[in-house]
């Protein structure tokens, strides 16, 4: 991809700014496989993934960029093999008692996207206690999409509100794009901009297909445990030499 001499010149914190750049949405995809490339087992390469949103974390703060939006665990993957899961479920408890309190310090906000009912119950707590300990920062918005599919969320937001219509609290004539969003997990969090998907893939696995309408996307062939500054400096780039028409020209 070339990018404009112009454009290179600005620093990044003043493209972020210019193209209004505010939301990222990313599929993390490709730890399974950096594994493979570095004779590791997969545990590793979920490991390594998560120093990666670490950094992710840090240049987003860094860029200015207000909310990112990472899909940790589809309703899906619940189809891998049990070890691979449980190892997931064990590594994202740790992870968040272990990062919780630098996340919270440095002002970041964490949310839970997906149906979180279904998971062990030391996990709920993790989750729980790390969205209502970092309730009122005004920093990065941290969404994490665990046990998450989209066509799920679409499903139980149409469920409460014919719930709703049924209980006179909403008026059907009135149901619109606007009034179903209030509906989803993503409520009161603004649309993706940008969604990014690492590791060469060219799909959108079932990840925010309602919120993604309008979204420019970015795929790399960069697996996920080795994105960092550059790639996202690149996808920055990318983003701001799109011409977002939303249709009308």
């Amino acid at each position: 991809m070339t990018f404009s001499n112009e454009l290179l010149l600005e620093p990044i914190t003043d493209i972020v700014k210019k193209t209004k750049l505010q939301h990222i949405a990313i599929i993390m995809d490709g730890n399974r496989r950096w594994a493979k490339l570095h004779n590791l087992p997969s545990k590793s390469g979920h490991s390594a993934g998560v120093k990666s949103l670490k950094t992710a974390v840090k240049l987003f703060n860094e860029f200015g960029i207000k909310y990112l939006t990472v899909y940790a665990f589809s309703t899906e993957n619940w189809g891998r093999k049990k070890e691979e899961v449980d190892f997931l479920m064990f590594l994202m408890a740790e992870t968040f008692k272990k990062e919780l309190n630098d996340l919270h310090k440095n002002n970041v906000r964490i949310r839970v996207i997906g149906d979180i009912s279904e998971l062990n119950n030391d996990l709920q707590k993790v989750l729980l206690n790390s969205v209502k300990t970092t309730e009122n920062n005004t920093g990065l918005n941290l969404q994490l999409a665990i046990n998450y599919g989209s066509r799920k969320e679409v499903i139980n937001a149409i469920k409460s509100i014919i719930n709703d219509i049924d209980d006179k609290k909403v008026d059907i004539n009135n149901l619109n794009e606007e009034l179903l969003s209030e509906y989803l997990y993503t409520k009161n969090i603004p649309d993706p901009d940008l969604l990014i998907r690492t590791g060469g893939e060219m799909r959108l696995s079932n990840y925010l297909l309602w919120q993604i309408a309008y979204a420019e996307f970015y795929v790399t062939n960069t697996l996920w445990p080795d994105f960092g500054k550059d790639e996202l400096t690149k996808a920055i780039y990318e983003f701001a030499n799109r011409n977002r028409r939303y249709g009308k020209d």
